[in-house]
């Protein structure tokens, strides 16, 4: 119904944020990992929304960018996620971490997304696996690596991707190359290279 909100940012709250449009105030939820990236207070703001309408509340979910609008509205398709469920896994994870953990049928990653357990995991990944196959391929995720980095990826996406394009300069297919980053242990401190190193031995 409402493709986008585009005004000032005027409130961060715990739950969203509220956009001022001449006047109306929108309140708008938003995955925690968006708050990174909001521009300051009484700033201009562009957010794509989904909305949602019950029997008892008119609902307003905003994401800075429309892949993440995209993934979000395949999440919801799923039996026992929804649209709180689905704002939980994408305020722990990027659009692009999501594919990775749905194609490598990685379930412990989007499980730890509160209120996700194993078994809706792996329903996650059972329904949209060929979904995500379909609209995003290894190759194009691969060469998103060479564009400046999103607003929801965070600094480990970014090295995950490019030890996966650096696997298929070396002759790996890309699917084995993603299947293998994902498996590696990942924290803030690792690099692009340290994520290769790992990944090599994994596939040796």
């Amino acid at each position: 119904m409402i493709a986008y909100v585009n005004g000032t940012l005027e409130e961060v709250t715990e739950n969203g944020i509220v956009v001022e449009v001449n006047g109306i105030g929108y309140n708008i939820m938003v995955p925690g990992s968006t708050l990174d990236y909001l521009p300051g207070l009484h700033q201009e703001l562009k957010i794509y929304t989904y909305t949602c309408v019950r029997e008892d509340a008119f609902l307003l979910y905003g994401f800075l960018e429309k892949d993440e609008l995209a993934m979000f509205r395949k999440l919801i398709t799923v039996n026992g996620v929804g649209p709180k469920g689905a704002l939980g896994i994408l305020s722990v994870m990027s659009a692009t971490d999501l594919r990775f953990a749905i194609m490598a049928a990685d379930s412990k990653m989007i499980a730890k997304a509160p209120g996700i357990g194993k078994k809706t995991a792996e329903r996650v990944i059972l329904d949209l696996r060929d979904k995500v196959s379909a609209d995003e391929t290894p190759d194009s995720l691969i060469s998103a690596a060479a564009g400046q980095r999103s607003a929801g990826e965070t600094a480990t996406t970014s090295a995950r991707r490019e030890a996966v394009e650096a696997l298929v300069a070396l002759g790996y297919g890309s699917a084995d190359a993603m299947k293998a980053v994902n498996r590696c242990e990942v924290d803030d401190e690792n690099d692009a290279e340290a994520i290769l190193k790992a990944a090599l031995k994994l596939m040796i």
